[in-house]
């Protein structure tokens, strides 16, 4: 039996993901406080590598990439880093339910790179779908903007940065196994933060040369251990039911957002805040609804 006939299994897999991802947000802002950005990020990425390179070799899974895909495998570690820095960093400052809430942009940004870059094809509906969203994101962004000032747009950035990582990630997706990405890209991540490190690292700040101390070292395991179980429950959700029925349940990542920031920091979104959520979440859905429309238009077309 095919993956692709067991749905139920996938969106169980994804309501694990909606859960796991901001909760390791969650725990990055509560570490961020006293651990520097840069072991932070060390720690999320040599944890992926240590935890899925020996499930790699077990298995036999081709890792050894080249031409072109290692340049883009290469690329889209590189923004991984800066995807997950910028989201980090921003959870510092803001609610975590807005964090996630403005970086939901990302769907809207994903459908005007298929129309600009890809030359998809974009209806009007949608087109207009992606003007209300982002005015639900900026709704969200105002009110913390007068609050914390710029890091306030920084999730705008993970969303630009995450919608080209996407991006790269369909390209080169069928020619990957998913585990192996996964491990050798913790293991390009590693070494450019250890190099970087190296060479520009300082005594404090975002890039401290600080070694983490005892009490450190099970909340940065943990995190690892977090970020790496939902990125491999969204790829074996995918296995089990198709994009179009799981797009919706993503959505879910943002009331998880308010009630784990809420449960862990006692913060609540605003009155405009929370009215420019419902509407980035009701145009981010309608968006999926007329993308799997147009997908079963093409697939009845002669």
């Amino acid at each position: 039996m095919k993956h692709l006939d067991r749905p139920v299994i996938g969106m169980i897999l994804m309501l694990g993901f909606c859960i796991l991802a901001p909760f390791g947000d969650g725990l990055a802002k509560l570490a961020g406080a006293t651990i520097p950005l840069a072991v932070l990020i060390l720690a999320r990425f040599g944890t992926q590598l240590i935890l899925l390179g020996p499930l790699t070799l077990i298995q036999g899974k081709h890792w050894r990439y080249r031409g072109r895909v290692l340049r883009l495998v290469v690329i889209r570690t590189l923004l991984h880093i800066v995807g997950i820095s910028m989201m980090f960093t921003a959870v510092r400052f803001l609610p975590l339910a807005e964090a996630v809430a403005i970086a939901f942009v990302m769907p809207f940004i994903m459908l005007l790179l298929g129309k600009f870059v890809l030359d998809e094809a974009v209806g009007p509906r949608r087109l207009i779908a992606c003007i209300i969203g982002f005015v639900g994101t900026l709704m969200v962004v105002q009110p913390t903007f007068s609050e914390v000032g710029l890091p306030a747009l920084l999730p705008l950035g993970v969303a630009v940065i995450f919608a080209l990582f996407m991006l790269i990630t369909r390209q080169i997706a069928k020619e990957v196994d998913p585990i192996a990405l996964q491990a050798v890209s913790g293991g390009i991540a590693s070494l450019v933060l250890l190099v970087g490190l190296g060479l520009w690292g300082a005594e404090d700040g975002a890039f401290g040369l600080v070694w983490p101390t005892p009490e450190h070292w099970p909340l940065l395991i943990t995190i690892g251990i977090i970020g790496t179980s939902a990125h491999l429950l969204m790829t074996w959700a995918l296995r089990f039911a198709p994009s179009a029925t799981l797009a919706p349940m993503q959505y879910l990542e943002i009331p998880f957002a308010t009630l784990i920031g809420f449960g862990m920091f006692g913060q609540w979104p605003n009155g405009l805040a929370a009215l420019g959520i419902v509407v980035t979440i009701g145009t981010g859905l309608y968006i999926v609804y007329r993308e799997q429309v147009s997908s079963r238009e093409q697939e009845a077309a002669p």
